[in-house]
């Protein structure tokens, strides 16, 4: 695909031709298959390309985006969100993992269940656009980024699930001592009884195919950065300017791999003075070098002052985001 950004932008969803067949995602996808077979269940959920990641109701299946097929198109996906969710294997196992949980739930009609409801909450409950995650609640797991599980019932779910599922997760000593644990076990206890029958719902539909859509993707991103006040997170941009240097010192390294490199030291360094979790930082740590390469921002200064400011900036970030943020729900 020897294309120009332009010139792809001006295509259609469903002239790009792109399938799953062949491509990285396909083993990912058996090995998916094969962690639900270890665990004792009958599903297998069918896997085809859309505009995003999803697992619809009524539909035991997972939608994979589009881009994720052709490297190509995960350059663009990159430049126009700044990120490409699900872009490597474990971050796409991550995901697929999530997605069976929702699967999971579907095909087995779980969430009519009333211990379900006990356990999760009612999954009725209106999805919300934006949700103000505890960081230092153990209600919940910790498998996809911003404290996913916390946005909504079935989101825990699916969270829940992931962790469970995952080979070599230890979620009993991991969990050892939270109330999440509970969720944990009662996933365990679900395993269990649907391993007796086979999955009531099986619809092998493919709901809104990329091969079917046929709005531009130029289109197509206009609605997702709308979507998402994709502007995306510009709230470090002021203050990483004042950090770094922009443009191309040819003796300097770039922001992102500094801080890459001093990532270790400045979660240390931020969970010592905040108290946060280590998670909570890491989620602004990445943030941080995300801005940075998006801004092509150089570290000029010496090591020491940088990483000091950094670290400043980070723990501000930190506790202002805990104390009243709130972070968008990715439907």
């Amino acid at each position: 695909m020897d294309w120009t950004d332009q010139e792809i932008l001006d295509l259609r969803l469903c002239d790009l031709g792109v399938t799953l067949r062949g491509t990285w995602i396909e083993p990912l996808v058996e090995k998916l298959h094969h962690e639900l077979a270890r665990r004792g269940l009958r599903l297998r959920p069918h896997v085809w390309l859309s505009n995003e990641w999803f697992s619809p109701d009524g539909v035991p299946g997972i939608a994979v985006p589009f881009y994720l097929a052709h490297p190509r198109l995960m350059q663009l996906e990159r430049r126009q969100m700044f990120q490409v969710e699900g872009g490597t294997q474990d971050a796409c196992m991550r995901i697929l993992r999530h997605e069976a949980g929702h699967a999971f739930d579907t095909a087995y009609r779980l969430r009519r269940k009333s211990k379900w409801r006990r356990v999760f909450g009612r999954s009725s409950r209106a999805y919300p656009h934006t949700y103000r995650p505890k960081a230092e609640s153990r209600n919940h797991v910790l498998h996809l980024d911003w404290w996913y599980a916390q946005s909504h019932p079935c989101e825990d779910f699916a969270e829940t699930f992931a962790v469970w599922l995952k080979p070599g997760s230890r979620w009993r000593t991991h969990y050892q001592g939270w109330p999440v644990l509970k969720k944990l076990e009662y996933v365990q206890e679900l395993a269990e009884e649907t391993a007796t029958y086979p999955p009531p719902v099986r619809s092998k539909a493919h709901i809104e195919p990329s091969r079917g859509m046929k709005r531009t993707l130029r289109t197509h991103y206009r609605s997702r950065r709308a979507r998402y006040g994709v502007d995306l997170p510009d709230f470090f941009d002021h203050q990483l300017h004042k950090i770094f240097a922009p443009g191309k010192a040819a003796t300097s390294e770039t922001a992102s791999a500094f801080l890459r490199r001093v990532a270790k030291d400045l979660r240390r360094r931020v969970v010592s003075v905040t108290g946060t979790h280590p998670y909570t930082v890491d989620q602004f740590l990445a943030e941080m070098v995300s801005r940075c390469r998006r801004l092509k921002l150089r570290r000029s200064r010496s090591e020491r002052h940088v990483k000091l400011e950094a670290a400043i900036l980070l723990a501000a970030q930190v506790l202002g985001y805990v104390n009243g943020g709130g972070h968008h729900v990715a439907l």
